[in-house]
């Protein structure tokens, strides 16, 4: 198992019972107990865990979203091809605004070649856009969320509003015909419904995961959505129901 699948794997089985010992997460993840001890530093050194001795205790409430720095290697593979899915469905000239997450920082770092007009939502975003000698970087205001460095507020709202766009890229913490595109924060989800208002097009990206959760913040309904990007592992039933809603799902 890949060391970031094995952190994940920890975080979800201490988060799920609140506790845990190292021998447990021993036997749950396969590996040795010395691996699970450095694995707690890790989880401990980005905020996730609190160590006791002979075991660790979850610092995030359920419902929480684990930390950018953990989520950022996760999966890492499968976002790279959901990028470069997304970048196909991009023309040069057009412009575009990308969203907060992990998933859009790789569709932020795969269009920084490209002869486009972008407005990333994320200070991590806009790092990877810094220097792009094709992109004319546009900068919302706001105020960074701590380790998302997403971007909220009135200001980013404001900065949407003045704007309109040829596509959003819009990333969520959970997607389904259901319940639409959700997001854990309250604050991220007012802007991305916000950037969904200011754009022609709407392009979700999602993690196979994400297609089976929701989180506690409305984005908006399905209906909203042109196109999903996803994983071919997400559930059929789910991209069916997507489809039915007159989404286009691509799965890569």
């Amino acid at each position: 198992m890949a060391s970031t699948d094995r952190l994940r794997q920890i975080t979800d089985a201490v988060r799920e019972t609140g506790r845990s010992s190292v021998t447990e997460l021993a036997e749950i993840t396969g590996a040795s107990e010395m691996t699970i001890r450095r694995d707690l530093e890790v989880l401990v050194d980005q905020g996730v865990l609190e160590r006791y001795r002979g075991g660790a205790r979850s610092l995030l409430l359920r419902g929480e979203e684990p930390p950018f720095a953990l989520r950022a290697q996760e999966g890492l593979e499968a976002k790279q091809r959901i990028a470069a899915e997304v970048a196909g469905l991009i023309a040069d000239g057009e412009s575009v605004v990308v969203d907060s997450g992990t998933t859009c920082l790789e569709v932020a770092r795969t269009l920084a070649h490209r002869r486009l007009t972008v407005m990333p939502l994320s200070l991590h975003a806009a790092n990877a856009l810094v220097g792009a000698s094709e992109v004319r970087l546009l900068l919302p205001g706001g105020e960074p969320r701590p380790g998302e460095l997403a971007l909220t507020g009135l200001l980013a709202e404001a900065s949407l509003a003045a704007l309109r766009f040829d596509t959003a890229v819009i990333g969520c913490c959970g997607l389904n015909a259901a319940y639409g595109l959700t997001a854990h924060d309250l604050a991220d989800a007012a802007i991305k419904r916000a950037a969904i208002a200011s754009a022609r097009r709407v392009i979700a990206v999602a993690e196979a995961v994400k297609l089976s959760r929701t989180a506690l913040a409305h984005v908006a309904p399905a209906s909203a959505l042109d196109a999903v990007v996803t994983e071919e592992a997400a559930p059929d039933e789910e991209t069916q129901a997507l489809a039915a809603a007159g989404v286009t799902v691509r799965k890569v």
